[in-house]
């Protein structure tokens, strides 16, 4: 089998930007609803966490088990991804204050 990236996504716009980089990089990688559950096999190398049109203190904000993934792959998170990863590790993330 071929050693592969999966993207979560939490419906960013960018998704498939990031896919096309990870494939222009010769990485096989697939996207899949965030929500949708996924095994975690030894092919599997690592899970993307794209952007969402949400902030994570909005109160429908999407939710998924960081701490659990990490403990088995790598983690990278863009945007919204970044700020789940840092608010399940005890981050803030807050709005930027107005000039």
């Amino acid at each position: 089998m071929t050693e592969r990236i999966l993207i979560l996504d939490f419906g960013s716009q960018y998704t498939q930007l990031i896919a096309r980089a990870v494939r222009e990089a010769n990485v096989y990688c697939e996207i899949i609803p965030y929500s949708k559950p996924f095994e975690i096999d030894s092919n599997l190398k690592g899970i993307i966490l794209s952007g969402s049109p949400f902030s994570v203190n909005d109160p429908n904000a999407p939710v998924i088990g960081v701490k659990d993934i990490v403990k088995e792959l790598p983690v990278l998170g863009i945007c919204y991804g970044a700020q789940l990863t840092a608010k399940t590790y005890g981050g803030r993330v807050e709005k930027k204050q107005q000039a």
